[in-house]
Parts: structure tokens; C-alpha cells; sequence
């Protein structure tokens, strides 16, 4: 059986650009995936047999704001605790840099609230901080 690795660099962009596509994500062009590779604070990685499998990472200004983004499983290994190894190594980095007064948030996929919530990330139901919103280009 192939050992998993856990790295902690970026991808290589057409790699990452090709496990967006698996999500069913599209992607910017990729001078646009190679610029937000690299202006990313932080990056997990899980790779099997060389082959890049899972990723997450963190980008933001690194002192008040932490994103959390792209955490991403291939569908064909889905459903064997990766995410939750991404999340694991993305809690850890949070934890060792946020100070307090730090925000780290996120834009959960439909359907994975619950995973998120497992890591104390709470929904933005518009009662107490009005809701999450966003803007595509």
C-alpha cells in the first residue's frame, strides 16, 4: 500500500488546478492559480503515490484575518478522514498563530456546514452577525 504524505508547501499549480476541476470547481486562469498559490500564508497537502489527493490552506493578512480555503478531497478518496487531516494541520497553524482578536472564517461548500461546526466554526444565520455574502467575478 502506498504511504500518505503530509506536506505542508503548496502544490504545484496545474495539480491544484486539476483538483478544483475534481470538486466540480472552475479555475481562474492559470497565471491567476500560480499568483494566489503563492500569496497563500499557509498550505497542508496530502499526497499518494507522488500524486496530490487533498489539500487546504489558509490565506489572509496573517494577523487580524485568516481564511480558510480550498479544502479539497479527490473524490476517489473521499470518506477516509483526509478532510479532517486537512482541518487538523489548518487548526494547528490557526492555533499557534492567531492572537486574540484574530478572525478565522470561512465559506463552507454546500452541504459541509457540519463539518465545519465540528471545529467550533459557526453559522452566520443573520441574527447576531448578519449573514455571509459574497461576490463572483
Amino acid at each position: 500500500m502506498t504511504e500518505l504524505k503530509i506536506l505542508h508547501t503548496p502544490p504545484a499549480p496545474l495539480e491544484f488546478s486539476a483538483l478544483r476541476e475534481s470538486a466540480g470547481w472552475q479555475n481562474p486562469t492559470p497565471a491567476i492559480i500560480a499568483a494566489s498559490i503563492t500569496a497563500s500564508l499557509y498550505w497542508v497537502q496530502c499526497r499518494k503515490a507522488d500524486k496530490l489527493i487533498a489539500c487546504g490552506r489558509i490565506v489572509g493578512d496573517g494577523h487580524m484575518y485568516f481564511y480558510i480555503q480550498d479544502v479539497i478531497v479527490h473524490p476517489s478518496h473521499q470518506g477516509q478522514g483526509l478532510g479532517h487531516l486537512i482541518m487538523d494541520n489548518i487548526e494547528q497553524y490557526l492555533a499557534a498563530h492567531c492572537q486574540s482578536g484574530a478572525t478565522a472564517a470561512l465559506l463552507a461548500a454546500t452541504g459541509k456546514e457540519t463539518f465545519y461546526q465540528r471545529y467550533g466554526y459557526s453559522l452566520r444565520d443573520g441574527e447576531k452577525l448578519g449573514l455571509g455574502m459574497c461576490k463572483f467575478y
